[in-house]
């Protein structure tokens, strides 16, 4: 490759507008930006230290190539800087660290008989979107919704599909009209999505009115429970079109944006109003390498968060103004379709709201930053409490065991990985055993440990032939620190395999006492004690229970599945594509046997007399062990 002369290439950057793009030696990006005028931004940076601050002065030093795409305007460069910075993430760009996306609820108005759906997108198409929600309420909603209204859930192609198929089982527990059926026109079901649309538009006393003078009519019948049915409703709409405490006087969708700074860290907080009432908040993390600026930060979330959520209000109220507003309003003003406005209000309720915003993203510091500190003495804290009573340094990844079996029947193995004190689910692993028959659980912990370290030997030297990076192999990330659910036995057991394998890996047991309750650590021949109320303890005992409850997890589903396989095994008409079928559509054999012929055949691929079948062989079963 060419070697890149910067003076060289600096003297060829057009007066143009376009983005930039910084890499160091390895090629990696560092920094992405935007410019009016290409020549004379970029070259800013090779100028003498002009006050840009120590990280930026770094991050100059780094760069040994740039690169740069000419745009036809300043408005293409701005959405090509935003494409690129979430692509590629550089380090030295202030960066949104949430990446959050936002339910709504979806109503398929462009079908003859509509549904409602949760959705994180709004899409140019016939449907009608309402939210987005911040909230943890919105299945909820839509639950509620369809019970009330008795929508349908399902995917069939209507009017199409009429007739065609048996209702399904919300219509025969009342929780469907069934328009598969032809039991509802659909004029009928128009008025009750309708209805739904109303309440989604925040028009709930309607609703409330008509619930009431079911639940009077009910009660004066002397039909109390389903009195008590419409009353239960009343309350779920109240708690769902709960009155906003906070609200602006004109109904207007607006978002409210301020920020706090403490330090290098900084929290902006926004207020999402909705038809003039605070329907929920968020607050998100900035990271910046350089000191934290509050315009230029407003700046980074504005264009980050909007690039990426597909609701754009009208207004956008800000606590300070930001770098090239009117270029970012005609931005968002293009995606929205609309005029979008960016104020930074000075007095009256408005300037309160911004006010009210900044305290909150202030709090939401102070309360974090506690909490963090907790968090580290659960983890971290712990971790560097472990090195202490073990005298190691530098653990940052410790590999757990566990065996699991009923008298040596599906003898099966967990490894769960923590990883600064925390548990890094991604890496966990189970094992089956291939080579150990009967209760053996040294023999099985050999078995599992090989396996482990084998498969991760072999990986990396694959990697190596291949040239790639170790990072790519599942196993090829060897532990600092092997944990044994066990004493002297397991940890010799351990230290075996990995002289064997050439390993150098320090392995501490993990030991119990006599009710099972963890009391020392086993480390070198020595029992080492540790204190019950140390972070230490507590963790050791978290993943010692980690380990055993993975373990435990997987051994009940093989047991599971053996039983099932065992029992539909002798029923009459049932091969392997219908046990598979019944197996995946009931969750357990109980679930299975205590139901009735017209729900089995239900199951997919399974005909009535199947299912009778399969309901006269649980219920003689029954009888057989009622009297024994």
């Amino acid at each position: 490759m060419q070697e890149f002369d910067v003076k060289e290439e600096l003297k060829k950057l057009p007066n143009r507008p376009g983005v930039y793009i910084m890499h160091d030696s390895d090629d990696t990006i560092l920094y992405v930006g935007k410019a009016i005028n290409l020549h004379n931004r970029v070259r800013s940076y090779f100028k003498d230290n002009i006050g840009r601050g120590p990280q930026i002065d770094k991050m100059v030093s780094l760069i040994a190539r740039f690169e740069y795409i000419v745009t036809d305007s300043e408005l293409e460069a701005l959405v090509l800087e935003n494409n690129l910075i979430k692509e590629h993430r550089p380090k030295y760009n202030t960066m949104l660290k949430d990446d959050k996306t936002y339910p709504y609820i979806k109503v398929t108005t462009g079908d003859a008989y509509p549904r409602l759906q949760l959705v994180r997108q709004m899409k140019k198409d016939k449907a009608r979107y309402f939210g987005p929600y911040m909230g943890g309420n919105v299945k909820e909603t839509i639950d509620f919704l369809n019970k009330l209204y008795k929508l349908r859930t399902c995917n069939r192609k209507l009017p199409a599909d009429i007739g065609k198929e048996r209702p399904c089982l919300n219509h025969h527990i009342d929780q469907c009209c069934a328009p598969c059926q032809g039991c509802i026109s659909q004029e009928e079901y128009g008025k009750r999505i309708e209805q739904v649309i109303d309440f989604l538009n925040g028009k709930y006393q309607p609703i409330i009115k008509d619930l009431r003078e079911k639940m009077l009519a009910a009660s004066e019948k002397m039909e109390y429970e389903e009195a008590m049915k419409y009353r239960d409703l009343i309350e779920t709409v109240k708690k769902l079109g709960e009155t906003q405490k906070i609200s602006d006087n004109v109904g207007e969708d607006k978002d409210i944006i301020a920020l706090a700074i403490d330090g290098n860290e900084t929290v902006v907080q926004i207020f999402f109003l909705r038809n003039g009432k605070l329907i929920g908040r968020e607050h998100f993390y900035m990271t910046q390498i350089e000191e934290p600026v509050a315009d230029k930060i407003l700046t980074s979330f504005v264009k980050q968060f909007y690039a990426g959520t597909p609701f754009i209000p009208r207004e956008i109220m800000l606590q300070e103004p930001i770098e090239d507003m009117e270029l970012v309003e005609n931005w968002l003003s293009n995606k929205k379709g609309a005029k979008v406005r960016l104020r930074v209000p000075l007095r009256g309720s408005k300037e309160k709201f911004v006010e009210l915003a900044a305290k909150n993203a202030a709090l939401v510091l102070s309360q974090d930053r506690e909490r963090i500190r907790r968090e580290e003495g659960r983890t971290i804290g712990a971790v560097k409490e472990i090195e202490e009573i073990l005298g190691l340094q530098g653990l940052v990844r410790m590999e757990a065991f566990d065996i699991s079996n009923t008298s040596g029947f599906a003898n099966v193995g967990s490894m769960v990985v923590y990883e600064k004190g925390k548990p890094k689910r991604s890496d966990y692993r189970k094992f089956r055993m291939k080579t150990v028959a009967g209760p053996d659980d040294y023999a099985c912990m050999q078995e599992v440990l090989t396996r482990r370290f084998q498969h991760g030997i072999d990986e990396k030297q694959e990697m190596q032939e291949k040239d790639m990076d170790e990072s790519f192999g599942s196993f090829t990330k060897f532990p600092d620190l092997l944990l044994m659910d066990g004493g002297r036995g397991q940890v010799n057991i351990a230290l075996q395999v990995l002289d064997e394998l050439g390993l150098d890996i320090p392995v501490c047991g993990m030991v119990k006492d006599d009710n099972h309750r963890t009391r020392g650590l086993y480390f070198n021949n020595v029992e080492l004690p540790i204190d019950r109320n140390s972070e230490a303890f507590k963790l050791i005992t978290r993943i010692q229970d980690e380990a055993h409850r993975f373990a435990i997890t997987y051994h009940r589903s093989l047991r599971t599945k053996a039983q099932v396989h065992s029992v539909l095994d002798e029923i009459p008409g049932i091969g392997p594509s219908r046990r598979r079928a019944l197996m995946k559509y009931f969750k357990s054999i109980e679930e299975l046997r205590a139901a009735d012929a017209a729900t089995i055949a239900e199951a997919p691929g399974i005909p009535m007399s199947v299912a009778e079948e399969i309901y006269t062989f649980f219920r003689k079963d029954r009888n057989n062990n009622d009297n024994t």
